[in-house]
């Protein structure tokens, strides 16, 4: 049964992609692999544009003259132009840098000009009647001048179906067909009632078809095997200037000076559209060969439109046969066992054997197998067709705008013929026709029937049409899951899992009254429950058990499961997703120009993440052993994000990820035994910072024995600090200042020290490393014997700065009257000297805390009074004067008890006990100071290293 012919028009978007003014356009050219727009201006310059970031690539001032001809040699990253000066350049589009300079290359105007497809010829075209082809490896220099024309040649056209001939337009009302071999033309075509400014030829192999538009307002559809015209397209209301044929579509575009580009249908030759951007006149067309973008050249600019959208129209069926279409014409090709054939890597194009099946009489615009591949429905024009997947057979046909399989039945199918009306098949014949209760724009498939509005989508029954559930949702596509039990819902800015459940709508077609009208309302509010939402848009996608597959809008290969997305690839280009095969464990992508690459998927991972989703571990433990040890490190990633850590732990091959798990499991010696055994002394492992992690872990556990040898391990100095100051812990201390040193940690090297009582040590560490005013003050206020030497020092540094600042400093042994009871601090620190290494354990806090209020330079005063009443006893002091000595030498008596004794039993240098806390032994220039006597008492230290 053959079909009637086409009526509907062809679905074709358009979409403005650039949209820029500047002088008049005119030519235009596009580039075959960038998104770029080659544009010459009447002004001389010549402009790339970059149409999907809408900016200036690149600008050159190429003439001062009009620059009328412009064409992209891709090949050679160059680009080649025409102008008014007669003059043909040639310019590397990267470097900006003038290739070739032709001048002159004709005797008048340059008109237009051809880049063979394969040769390194150039044609230009002129009115001074003739054309002349450049060959580019021979410095460009004319190989042959053709002959023929009368009037100016307005355009050149190679066929691309024979590069070898091309055809030209003239202002002689002719267009002739030429040979590059000859200097004269094999024919002409003679028909139209004013001069030719354009031609094209058609490009698909069907047909000897080209086209020309003229000044009388016409376009002529030519045969140029019969040389008889096929059709006049009448429309235009003013001259034709540029016409072309869509490499990928059935339509051909026209622009006119009328100020319109219009739209025809290549096979039916009727109007489908008509743009009109109000930039005035349009003066040339050009279509990428790769792409559905067009460029149009105008008086005041250049836009960039795309018609349709760049998706193959192709499908595979279970069995790994992929078929396409190109045009009308449908290609097959098998994917089974290629890459295992061709050793092909993931993400490498497989090369196919590919043979027509056939043509059909639509143009494609999808393409879908049934649930088991025997029948192929291609939709397109308003129309639906099905055959047999084998041989192309014509099945059944009819009207539908949008064609969508059933999950279930070979035959069973729903069309929307309008937006008003749908209709279901059942075993390819009419079972039923329903009118949505609103305007339905799209269709989808699967276990239910969608049916989507602008602002929502309502699923049906297909036995009965009932409604299911409206969601105020409005998906791009619909993707059902083999068991129907989970339904993809993908939105423009991210997709929906919904889980469907079909006993409650069994259970809620058993209700009555109110709960009866609730559903007719919105349906069956339990049938569909929301698993998760993920922000990403979806471009393609299927599942595969439990796991939906998909390639999103940042040109990646993703699945999700379980809640969880999980990269695949990363995609070099937009590709689409054809299907997958178990047996080969390989998903098959395509991309707009139909070629094919693949991925490999384990089918044996797809299951076990599919088990575990469903808590089914008995299952999941079963297929565990089929999955390769290589795979082994995923599963641990997948289990972890489910939330079974234990298990991702035990599945974990990766010492990284093993490591990682044992942290968060907080399995301390675990993990320092796969710290010691895995990692070693690999530098690239960062094992300072793992250690660093075991050691704040040890610490939270309060094991702060593991703590210190991990903090060891890792270099942890301050940690080292804290850790032995917390234990009292006096030999390590000692070790800690010596590695501090080593390592130039002078702060924890000094409060090392400080805390020992190694004060000249503390002083030759600030030395050494610049401090030297720090040194001063220290020294002056526990070591008052070395201020002399360290303000020599001091001066000596200085001086390189101000000499001035450096005199103004004063040196006790030159200016004691500048520094008060000098000498009792000098006898403080004498007295002390020895009491610096006693080491007092926090306990004895209650009995040393008084100490600390101790001031030493009234101790040694008072001890100075004591000294001198003793003296005054013996000799012939008076009651009074013995009174007051009494009382100074109680306090004297104090103060050489602190010196001379420990307060508390058993205090004396424990040997497991802290060092010094303070370790001071110089009296302080006042009692504000910190105390002297706190340091050299050995309660008082032992009250600050607790």
């Amino acid at each position: 049964r053959r079909r009637p012919p086409a009526t509907m028009p062809l679905r074709l978007d358009v979409k403005k992609k650039l949209s820029e003014r500047s002088d008049r356009v005119k030519c235009v050219d596009m580039h075959p692999t960038e998104p770029w727009c080659l544009a010459s201006l009447y002004s001389g310059h010549v402009f790339i544009w970059n149409y999907e970031k809408q900016t200036l690539h690149k600008s050159f001032e190429v003439a001062e003259l009009p620059v009328r001809a412009a064409a992209f040699i891709a090949r050679k990253q160059w680009f080649v132009t025409g102008s008014d000066d007669m003059e043909l350049r040639c310019f590397n589009y990267n470097t900006m840098e003038r290739v070739a300079h032709v001048a002159p290359a004709h005797s008048d105007y340059i008109r237009s000009m051809a880049v063979h497809p394969s040769a390194p010829y150039v044609l230009t075209s002129s009115d001074d009647l003739q054309i002349k082809m450049w060959d580019w490896e021979k410095g460009w220099a004319c190989q042959r001048t053709f002959e023929g024309h009368a009037h100016y040649v307005m355009m050149i056209k190679f066929n691309p179906k024979d590069s070898n001939t091309f055809a030209t337009a003239s202002l002689d009302r002719s267009i002739k067909v030429w040979s590059i071999s000859s200097p004269v033309p094999n024919y002409s075509l003679e028909g139209h009632e004013s001069g030719c400014n354009c031609v094209d030829y058609y490009p698909g192999g069907d047909k000897p078809y080209l086209i020309s538009g003229s000044d009388d307002s016409t376009l002529k559809i030519w045969d140029y095997q019969t040389k008889s015209i096929v059709s006049t397209l009448e429309g235009h209301t003013n001259n034709v200037v540029s016409v072309c044929f869509h490499p990928k579509l059935p339509v051909i575009l026209s622009g006119s000076e009328d100020g319109t580009v219009r739209i025809w249908h290549s096979t039916t030759y009727r109007l489908e559209t008509t743009l009109n951007y109000d930039m005035e006149r349009a003066w040339t067309l050009a279509v990428a060969p790769n792409s559905n973008k067009v460029g149009i050249g105008y008086d005041e600019g250049c836009v960039v439109i795309k018609l349709g959208h760049e998706m193959p129209v192709a499908s595979m069926d279970k069995n790994g046969k992929v078929m396409w279409a190109q045009n009308t014409s449908v290609q097959v090709a098998s994917v089974r066992g290629v890459v295992e054939e061709q050793k092909a890597a993931d993400g490498e194009r497989l090369s196919l054997t590919s043979k027509e099946l056939g043509t059909v009489e639509i143009f494609p615009q999808t393409l879908s197998h049934n649930s088991n591949g025997r029948f192929l429905a291609v939709c397109g024009d308003g129309e639906f067709v099905i055959f047999t997947a084998q041989t192309l057979r014509n099945k059944t046909f009819g009207s539908a705008l949008d064609f969508v399989w059933s999950a279930f039945g070979t035959g069973d199918y729903a069309v929307r013929e309008s937006s008003s009306r749908i209709k279901v098949f059942k075993n390819f014949k009419e079972h039923r026709t329903f009118r949505p209760p609103f305007a339905a724009e799209g269709l989808f498939g699967g276990r239910l029937l969608g049916v989507r509005s602008n602002d929502f989508i309502v699923f049906y029954d297909w036995e009965t049409d009932t409604m299911v559930r409206k969601i105020e949702e409005c998906p791009r596509s619909v993707h059902w899951n083999d068991g129907g039990e989970l339904v993809a819902l993908a939105c423009d800015d991210a997709f929906y899992v919904l889980k469907f459940d079909p006993d409650a709508v069994v259970a809620a077609t058993m209700a009555t009254g109110a709960e009866r009208d609730a559903i007719a309302e919105d349906g069956v509010e339990a049938a569909f429950d929301l698993a998760h939402d993920i922000e990403q848009k979806v471009r393609t996608g299927f599942w595969v058990g439990d796991c939906f597959l998909y390639t999103n809008a940042q040109k990646r290969l993703n699945y999700y499961v379980g809640g969880e997305v999980i990269t695949l690839a990363h995609l070099d280009r937009t590709m689409y997703l054809l299907g997958y095969l178990p047996r080969e464990g390989r998903v098959y992508l395509v991309d707009k120009n139909n070629d094919v690459v693949s991925y490999a998927v384990e089918e044996s991972i797809l299951d076990y993440q599919t088990a575990v989703v469903r808590r089914d571990f008995e299952a999941a433990d079963e297929i565990l052993g089929r999955i390769p040890p290589a795979q082994h490190d995923n599963v641990a990633r997948f289990l972890e994000s489910q939330g079974f850590k234990e298990e991702a732990l035990a599945v974990a091959a990766d010492p990284e990820i093993k490591f990682e798990l044992a942290l968060e499991l907080r399995k301390l010696p675990e993990a320092v035994e796969l710290l010691r055994e895995s990692f070693g002394e690999d530098p690239t492992a960062d094992t300072p910072v793992k250690w660093k992690q075991l050691s704040d872990l040890a610490l939270s556990l309060c094991d702060h024995e593991t703590a210190t040898v991990c903090a060891r391990e890792a270099g942890d100095l301050p940690g080292l600090l804290l850790l032995h100051t917390t234990h009292g812990d006096a030999a390590g201390l000692e070790d800690l200042a010596e590695q501090a040193v080593a390592a130039g940690r002078a702060n924890v090297a000094f409060i090392a020290l400080f805390l020992l009582g190694r004060l000249e040590d503390c002083i030759e560490l600030l030395l050494s490393t610049g401090r030297i005013p720090e040194a001063a003050f220290l020294a002056r206020t526990y070591l008052p014997s070395e201020v002399s030497r360290i303000v020599e020092l001091w001066k000596a540094d200085l001086s390189k700065v101000s000499k001035r600042a450096a005199e103004s400093l004063a040196d006790p042994s030159q200016y004691s009257n500048l520094f008060p009871d000098l000498a009792l601090a000098l006898k403080a620190e004498s007295m002390f000297r020895a009491q610096r290494g006693r080491r007092v354990p926090a306990a004895a806090y209650e009995a040393a805390k008084a100490d600390l209020d101790l001031d030493l330079i009234d101790a040694m005063r008072n001890l100075e009074a004591m000294e001198a009443a003793k003296a005054a006893a013996s000799g012939d002091g008076g009651d009074a004067a013995s009174d007051d000595g009494a009382a100074a030498a109680d306090d004297g008596a104090a103060a050489a008890a602190a010196v001379d004794e420990p307060l508390v039993d058993g205090a004396e240098e424990p040997a497991d006990e802290v060092d010094d806390a303070v370790g001071a032994e110089a009296a302080p220039a006042s009692p504000a100071a910190a105390s002297p006597v706190a340091a050299a008492s050995p309660t008082a230290a032992g009250l600050l290293s607790g």
